[in-house]
């Protein structure tokens, strides 16, 4: 049995008690840190007034993660650029042994090539199957019933009445049918809607038609519905001509990683009308949102909040605890990428 203390630095906005649920899994060998608002942002990449602001929030973020063997939130350039990692990860955490993501894909982990052999990860898969589902839906449903244009048309004071279509007869391609694709897909059939999908392979029990081809089936679908791992081999997978295939009358959400969606072109297909609408849970330089983005109003923007509840945040925060008890007992871990 591990008798080591473990220093814990949580990255992220966690509530006390589930801080406390943490800690009791071995307060005599737990040690906890939350980082403050200011370390928070630095870290999710918000710009500081001035450089020395930004340098002083920098220099405790660093002495924060020298002293940290878990690291528990998400990872991602943003936390390089914070803690100056360019080289080996030992630079800068000597202690670190394991990182335990809020996330339930590790691509921006692991494609970042500071991951060294005694660093364990895990993630918290299966986790975020019904808030992004909820998202998706409600996504969908906001098309559908217009309400992009009239809720910013009663903004500013104007009547505006028009008839809207129905989810009944439009058909969702899904882009990627892993477990949150499947949760998305069962929503959507208690609405009557047709679903397809595409992966890499057909998914074994899945009797949705299957598209081998992207383009082909984003020319057959109403709504084209994107939920997969980013990293180098799904960078800008919903490109130029999957828009135009798409059509005038077609809508992109993206649920999974800005990279995925060439988002240059994406803009450009908005601005042209090549495609109807977008809803868009990530961006390429988060939180930072291309104005162009912003300004448009037949577009849905929302700040990364998919996987966002307060029901998934306690079932995050159990994990970790199983995580953790499996530790401290010898066990394998529940959830290990690494």
């Amino acid at each position: 049995m591990p008798d080591e203390k473990l220093r814990i630095l949580v990255t992220f906005a966690l509530e006390p008690e589930l801080i406390e649920q943490v800690r009791a899994v071995d307060p005599q060998r737990i040690e906890i840190d939350v980082l403050g608002r200011d370390q928070r942002q630095l870290l999710r990449g918000f710009k500081y007034p001035s450089e020395r602001e930004r340098a002083a929030v920098a220099e405790g973020l660093q002495g924060a993660f020298a002293q940290t063997d878990l690291v528990f939130g998400f990872w991602g350039a943003e936390l390089h650029n914070a803690i100056k990692l360019e080289g080996s990860i030992r630079e800068v955490a000597p202690r670190l042994k394991w990182i335990q993501l809020t996330s339930a894909g590790a691509d921006r982990l692991l494609s970042s090539g500071f991951i060294e052999e005694g660093i364990v990860v895990t993630t918290v898969s299966g986790l975020h199957a019904t808030p992004i589902g909820e998202y998706v839906l409600t996504t969908i449903l906001m098309f559908a019933k217009g309400m992009p244009r009239t809720m910013r048309a009663q903004v500013r004071g104007e009547w505006s009445r028009f008839a809207p279509t129905e989810l009944r007869g439009k058909t969702v391609g899904i882009v990627g049918m892993g477990r949150i694709g499947k949760a998305i897909a069962r929503r959507l059939e208690a609405f009557g809607v047709p679903v397809v999908y595409h992966s890499r392979n057909p998914q074994a029990g899945v009797t949705y038609k299957y598209y081998p081809k992207l383009i082909d089936m984003a020319r057959d679908v109403d709504t084209l519905m994107v939920i997969v791992p980013g990293g180098a081999a799904t960078k800008n997978l919903i490109d130029a001509e999957v828009l135009k295939a798409l059509g005038p009358n077609g809508i992109l959400i993206n649920m999974a990683r800005g990279s995925v969606v060439d988002e240059p072109a994406l803009i450009k297909a908005l601005k042209d009308r090549t495609i109807m609408s977008a809803g868009l849970d990530v961006f390429v330089n988060e939180p930072q949102v291309p104005q162009e983005l912003i300004e448009m109003e037949h577009i849905v923007l929302f700040p990364h909040l998919g996987s966002a509840s307060v029901a998934t945040r306690k079932a995050m925060d159990q994990l970790v605890v199983d995580n953790l008890e499996a530790h401290f007992a010898g066990r394998p871990l529940p959830t290990p990428v690494l």
